[in-house]
């Protein structure tokens, strides 16, 4: 178990003012000089007196420094606010905000508000709402990332974030580099388990729609794959179209002539997702080909649209609202605990049967 960095200075903090006997309104030490003290970074320091803050053990001055409290606030030591803040990636609509909903429940059974982001999967808002959260005092944060499976230019901001013992849980996805624990669906089971069924119901002409810009398409990726491997399916690897999120509205208009090649010579499709799914509902409609007469098409999700659609979709369920109610209880007990959680919690979908399947 490892005491968070900015901990050991909240508890030098309380343990200093008592032994120099400061008295309310005395002038407290700079943040330079705690910096220089303890040997730390200045984020370590800034996250030591948002606590204090919160606490009502120092109070700080913007332009004149900081000061102490008074005595009995100092003595009681529990927190005015607590609030965790929550970065999506998106929110409107989908199952981002069953997942909302679940973190949100399970901050406020424990006495904690959510300050809630949306990044719009760009690793620029991202950083700008860190650095925000981060400003405003939050105890902890629960984070989507931005295009997951790239290169990010804030690897040196999550690196402080750490080093400042500042307690964070991603959802859904994590960077391969990041040293924090991450709550998801098991995304290489579904894509496996979609594939699986596909050849259970005679396919063996099987291609592959995948993102390309963040984990969870490499980890259905490669359950389709090991699937395919196993059931000895012919050109699995060559049969994949991937694409990038932001033209996943875009494709069947710039990439008609390659998606209706592939399309031709399969029998199934597994798609990415169900958004992607339902998309390609509508694509083939519009090019004469029956589903799941001609090609069986697969989703991921099971998102409302899954249900309503005109081919009402089979797919695998994402555990979306027990996924944020996950997330939420790691961080807290994080908190709580003031221990570098390192475990990640995988959730294994369940296969939904609907009409978009052929048995060959």
């Amino acid at each position: 178990m490892n005491n968070y960095k900015y901990m050991a200075i909240v508890d030098w903090v309380k343990d200093y003012i008592a032994s120099e006997g400061l008295q309310p309104n005395d002038r407290f030490l700079t943040e330079k000089q705690l910096c220089e003290i303890h040997g730390v970074s200045r984020q370590t320091v800034r996250q030591a007196m948002m606590h204090l803050e919160q606490e009502n053990v120092i109070s700080r001055v913007r332009g004149n420094g900081t000061f102490i409290c008074e005595r009995s606030a100092v003595q009681q030591t529990v927190p005015s606010q607590k609030s965790v803040g929550v970065l999506s990636t998106y929110f409107s609509d989908y199952i981002f905000p069953h997942i909302m909903t679940g973190i949100e429940s399970v901050l406020g059974d424990a006495g904690y508000t959510m300050q809630l982001s949306i990044t719009h999967n760009q690793v620029m808002e991202e950083m700008k709402a860190l650095e925000s959260m981060l400003s405003s005092g939050v105890c902890g944060l629960i984070v989507e990332p931005s295009k997951s499976a790239l290169p990010n230019p804030n690897v040196s901001v999550y690196k402080e974030l750490h080093e400042s013992g500042v307690p964070l849980v991603f959802f859904n996805a994590k960077y391969s580099w990041a040293d924090y624990p991450c709550v998801a669906m098991d995304d290489k089971a579904a894509g496996r388990i979609v594939t699986d069924y596909l050849v259970s119901c005679g396919h063996k002409n099987i291609c592959g729609m995948f993102v390309l810009d963040d984990i969870q398409g490499h980890l259905r990726y490669s359950g389709y794959m090991e699937s395919c491997l196993a059931h000895n399916v012919r050109f699995s690897e060559r049969n994949v179209f991937w694409f990038a999120t932001s033209d996943r509205n875009s494709i069947f208009d710039y990439a008609k002539g390659k998606l209706l090649d592939l399309l031709k010579r399969s029998t199934a499709v597994v798609c990415y997702n169900d958004k992607l799914a339902v998309n390609l509902l509508k694509f083939c409609k519009e090019n004469g080909i029956r589903v799941p007469d001609d090609l069986s098409i697969v989703g991921i999700d099971d998102s409302r649209y899954a249900s309503i659609c005109e081919v009402p979709l089979t797919t695998v369920h994402h555990p979306h609202s027990e996924l944020g109610k996950a997330a939420a209880r790691k961080l807290i007990s994080m908190i709580n605990h003031h221990t570098a959680e390192q475990r990640d919690e995988l959730i294994v979908p369940e296969l939904i049967v609907r009409s978009s399947v052929a048995k060959l």
